[in-house]
């Protein structure tokens, strides 16, 4: 196959590529990267891709193949080990660490301290746990980005110095 044909028929299946990337990942920019991800890779080893080869399905392998890493790469980076004694907490995921009465606030007084703030912090700051992305905020809110990571960063100070006489 020629690298012209190789790049048209990688041009034409991008739309088929964003939609299993988006099956995987849930998420549209992680869908986008994993995407150019997949593209950069089939780019960079053209010359081991044979004629007689399904071409889509050889790109949905290297798709997958970089989700899956990529996925267990996270999971080894989130995984902490406890070198103590006893192997207490060892191979736990941060995320099922132990909560022990010194760590742990209480919802309603967080709740409480958030609506306390004044609008332009706590509803930025509201929305970014909700799980909106920095630029999604900014669309809604009209403003632009500096200003609502400006704002979620007060927002964060502020609790932290709110609850600083719970930390040990």
């Amino acid at each position: 196959m020629t690298t012209a044909l190789f790049q048209h028929q990688l041009i034409e299946i991008q739309n088929n590529l964003l939609n299993f990337a988006y099956t995987l990942t849930n998420n549209r920019d992680d869908a986008y990267d994993l995407l150019q991800d997949t593209t950069m890779k089939a780019l960079t080893n053209y010359d081991k891709y044979t004629d007689d080869t399904n071409f889509k399905g050889w790109l949905f392998t290297i798709m997958r193949n970089i989700f899956i890493n990529n996925y267990r790469r996270a999971t080894r980076t989130a995984t902490i080990i406890d070198t103590s004694e006893d192997c207490y907490k060892l191979n736990i995921p941060e995320s099922e660490s132990f909560v022990s009465p010194e760590g742990s606030y209480n919802a309603r007084e967080i709740n409480d301290a958030i609506k306390s703030f004044d609008d332009k912090y706590s509803r930025p700051f509201e929305m970014h746990v909700a799980g909106y992305k920095y630029t999604e905020i900014a669309e809604i809110m009209n403003l632009p980005v500096g200003t609502i990571k400006s704002r979620i960063f007060t927002a964060r100070q502020k609790l932290q110095s709110q609850f600083a006489d719970y930390r040990s």
